[in-house]
Order: structure tokens, then C-alpha cells, then sequence
């Protein structure tokens, strides 16, 4: 949703405020809200040609395209840092609704709470707090100290009286922390009226209503050809330590809507990363489990979409997919009541709604695309790697081995 901010004049004037994307649950670039089907992203010129080159093939396992769109930082006048974006003049009256939106309000309030000027340091805080646990605590302590939980509804105040943030986990954090980042970075970078570009992407969960989102870094590499070598061995390591090197697939984030407490089940990617082979299999088992009952009849839809990938990508010549995730969603809103095996009443048979969607391709590469000194043949091995070890296992959770 993007909001038209009629109480401050100015630069944002014509323009519409973008909003934290709440159902970010990966990644490091800041995902933002642009209207209740758009989101959009910084625009990275590799990404930009490969959606606008994109093979028949793929296109309906990628969000759609919908262009770019001019944005700038502003400070409104109570001090509050937003970007704003210029659509196109005949589109404007699309985006004008209510400024009191739940995202936006989170956001202010979480500023409010951290104050404007303290730059990334609560991101920076809570990355070190993760890396710490790891180091200090068992695996399994540290694994279980990295979950936490947001609700469906905005809590009303951030700290009570006393100064506590307990109710700060009331929503997921990892979207504002990644916007904040952004944010602080622009400030530091860049003048206020820089104009930046921002690609215009599907917003592929807003079908669902309490939408379950699985992060997958698919492939069992991840640094693109342009890493330098201090990258470079950075992501190897990162491969190597995780499952990305045994599985070429790594959890990266996930959200999981429990119908028992109303509320979603987050994990992050340093959860992700220290799971073992037999810990990523639980990990999509938890992400089949809605707090109740786990969703067995998810699997064979998401199999046979996932199946459908397979097909496509081991069609792409010259294509290397590396860094790119792949999410699988589905809805925490179960369609109908369900029976106690988990099976739907024989008079409404009803297929589940799942979907599957390949996303960021700053580092993808293939034969003909602008700049490139290296190509490859054939299909990406890494990726097919990993997308066959995934449907193995969800064949053998469908199973119940």
C-alpha cells in the first residue's frame, strides 16, 4: 500500500510514501510496499536485464515485472525519514488512501522509539546478539533463543512505563531492521533530494491472507562473478558451514502462521545457517505446521510445483542463478473447515492454494547478458542440485519417513 501524505506539503507533495514491506522474511536489501500488489526494491542493473530478458519459461515462477519508479529520501515534519516514490501522473489517484496504515505506523513508532539519528545501530545490535548466541550457548539453545513471533494485529505501545521492550517481538522485525539499514545508509551516502531507482515487482504473497512464507538461498554457490575475493571466500565459508554445500539449499527465513495462538513463527537466517541436514528437514516440517496440525495436504501441490521448476530451470542453458532464493508460500488461512485427519469434507474437495517463485537475481548470469566475461553451458548444476535434494526430501516428509 502506498500512502498519500497530504499533511506535509513539499517534496512529497504528488508523490506516494512507500511502506516497509511486514512479510519480508530474507534477504538484506530493504523491501518496500508500493501499492496492495506491488512492492519494490533498489534497483541493481544486472536484476533490471534479467526480468526484462526473462524466458517465456520462467515467467510464471517469477514476480511479474512492472517497471521502475523515481524515489527520494524525506524528512517530514516531525522528523520522521521516509522514501517517496513518483508514479506516473495518470496513476496517482490509484495510490491515494489512508496514511494511517499499519505498516507505517509500526515504522514511526519504531523511529520513535530508537530515535531518527541512531542509524543502524539496532540492527547492528540485533545481528550482534544473534552471532552471539552461537559463540556463548549450545546449538540448539542458540537455535531456540532465534525464533520469535509476531502477531496479526499492531501492538498499541512499543515500551511500557518502565521502559520495557518485550512487546517489540510483537511483529517481524527483519523487513524494518533491512528498511532502517537502508534508510541509514541513504542518509549517510546521499543528499535528501537524490533521486534513486527502484524496480516495480509483483507482490506475490497479497493473495493470501495469513501468508506462510518458506526463504530458500537456492544452489551450492553464492558469491557472483563479479565477488571480490574477500566475498568471495566470505560466501564459500558461509556455504560450507551451512547446507548449502551438502543440500544446495538453505533455509534464509520463514514466517508460519499458528492458528493456535493467532500469531506467526518466525525463524531468520542465522537460524538457517547452522541447521545440519537432518535440522533443514525439520525445518520444513515446522514450516508444513500451523501450531495445530501440520498441513499434509500442502505437500502434493507444492511438489508438483516445485516438479514444474525443476523442468524449466534443466531448460535454461548458460543460466546461473547464484545468491537467487526461492520462496514457497501458502496460506495459514485454511479454505475450509478441515476434518481431523486433515482432509476436507468429501462434499467441498478443494486443491490448497500453494505457489512457488524464484527472486533476486542481482548475481545471475547468463549467455548474452550486457557485460558479462564469462559464460557457462549447459543448466545451473548447483541449482538443480539443490531443487532436486528439496523435493526428495518433501517426498520422503509426504511419505513419513
Amino acid at each position: 500500500m502506498v500512502v498519500q501524505d497530504s499533511a506535509d506539503p513539499g517534496d512529497a507533495r504528488g508523490g506516494v510514501r512507500l511502506e516497509p514491506f511486514l512479510h519480508q522474511v530474507g534477504g538484506h536489501l530493504s523491501v518496500l510496499q508500493y501499492d496492495a500488489h506491488t512492492v519494490c526494491k533498489p534497483l541493481i542493473s544486472r536484476e533490471q536485464r534479467f526480468y526484462e530478458a526473462l524466458p517465456l519459461a520462467m515467467k510464471r515462477f517469477t514476480p511479474q515485472y512492472k517497471g521502475t519508479v523515481t524515489v527520494h529520501l524525506w524528512r517530514d515534519s516531525r522528523g520522521h525519514l521516509s522514501l517517496v516514490a513518483h508514479p506516473q501522473k495518470e496513476n496517482r489517484e490509484h495510490f491515494e488512501v489512508s496514511p494511517e496504515s499499519t505498516a507505517v505506523t509500526m515504522w514511526q513508532t519504531l523511529q520513535q522509539t530508537t530515535g531518527s539519528g541512531a542509524g543502524a545501530r539496532p540492527l547492528a545490535q540485533w545481528q550482534h546478539q544473534q552471532r552471539a548466541l552461537v559463540l556463548q550457548e549450545s546449538p540448539t539453545k542458540a537455535l531456540l533463543r532465534s525464533e520469535f513471533h509476531f502477531s496479526t494485529q499492531m501492538s498499541s505501545r512499543m515500551d511500557d512505563a518502565h521502559g520495557s521492550q518485550a512487546e517489540r517481538r510483537g511483529f517481524n522485525p527483519w523487513g524494518l531492521l533491512c528498511h532502517q539499514a537502508h534508510l541509514s545508509r541513504l542518509c549517510t551516502e546521499y543528499p535528501e533530494d537524490k533521486r534513486h531507482r527502484f524496480l516495480l515487482l509483483e507482490n506475490v504473497v497479497s493473495p493470501y491472507t495469513h501468508p506462510c512464507i518458506l526463504d530458500l538461498k537456492m544452489g551450492t554457490r553464492q558469491h557472483g562473478d563479479d565477488a571480490s575475493e574477500e566475498k568471495k571466500a566470505r560466501h564459500m565459508r558461509k556455504c560450507e558451514q551451512s547446507t548449502s554445500a551438502c543440500l544446495g539449499v538453505r533455509i534464509c527465513g520463514m514466517q508460519v502462521y499458528q492458528t493456535d495462538k493467532k500469531h506467526f513463527l518466525c525463524k531468520d537466517k542465522y537460524y538457517g545457517r547452522k541447521l545440519s541436514a537432518e535440522g533443514f528437514r525439520q525445518g520444513l516440517c515446522q514450516f508444513l505446521h500451523n501450531g495445530a496440525r501440520r498441513r499434509t495436504e500442502l505437500l502434493q501441490p507444492i511438489l508438483q510445483r516445485l516438479q514444474a521448476l525443476l523442468t524449466v530451470i534443466r531448460a535454461q542453458s548458460s543460466y546461473r542463478f547464484y545468491s537467487s532464493s526461492l520462496l514457497i508460500i501458502y496460506d495459514g488461512q485454511e479454505p475450509l473447515e478441515m476434518t481431523p485427519g486433515g482432509q476436507h469434507p468429501p462434499e467441498a474437495p478443494q486443491m490448497a492454494k500453494v505457489d512457488v517463485r524464484m527472486i533476486d537475481f542481482a548475481h545471475t548470469t547468463y549467455k548474452g547478458s550486457w557485460k558479462e566475461h564469462t559464460t557457462y553451458d549447459g543448466p545451473d548444476p548447483g541449482y538443480i542440485f539443490g531443487l532436486e535434494n528439496l523435493i526428495r526430501i518433501l517426498q520422503d516428509i509426504q511419505e513419513g519417513e
